[in-house]
């Protein structure tokens, strides 16, 4: 593996950490703190494997540990970090507000999966390998999170789907 091919990793990894965080200044540090790792366990990359992979696992395992660590809230003084994005009619923009904002509620294990599906385009068997959990499952939180995204996104409550019985 040479610095060229974790380099042309950099855009995707810096993308998923963005789309995940939602603020850019958490989401280039976890990628520091990824690529940094990365280069000291240089020894743990199998040769011939995929290095995407790897990099996300790495990335994902950093940021379960950043959520158990727990972190104070804290808020960026650049006035340029709350800027969303537009294009040239304000309803994209409210579409794009509205589906942040449904990606914010979903489960942490469904966000991730759907943003490495969606965004970064993976396939689940190196979406299983990134996060280190059978395919089943990653199809499952697909499944799951796509639902969810859809009941958000079309305003409905999700409720158990329960009925009485006498």
């Amino acid at each position: 593996m040479d610095s060229r091919a974790i380099i042309a990793e950099l855009p995707r990894l810096r993308r998923y950490a963005r789309a995940m965080l939602g603020d850019r200044a958490a989401a280039d540090d976890l990628v520091q703190d990824t690529l940094e790792r990365a280069w000291s366990r240089f020894a743990q990359w199998r040769a011939g494997s995929d290095l995407r992979a790897w990099l996300f696992g790495i990335m994902h395992n950093l940021r379960v540990d950043q959520l158990r660590r727990g972190s104070l809230p804290t808020h960026s003084l650049d006035d340029d970090a709350n800027e969303v994005p537009t294009r040239a009619t304000q309803s994209d923009r409210l579409e794009v507000i509205d589906l942040e904002s449904a990606l914010r509620q979903l489960p942490d294990d469904q966000r991730e999966v759907l943003l490495l599906v969606g965004l970064e385009e993976m396939s689940y068997a190196e979406i299983a390998a990134a996060l280190g959990i059978p395919i089943g499952t990653v199809m499952s939180r697909l499944s799951r999170g796509r639902e969810r995204l859809r009941q958000i996104m079309e305003g409905r409550q999700s409720g158990a789907n329960l009925r009485v019985v006498r």
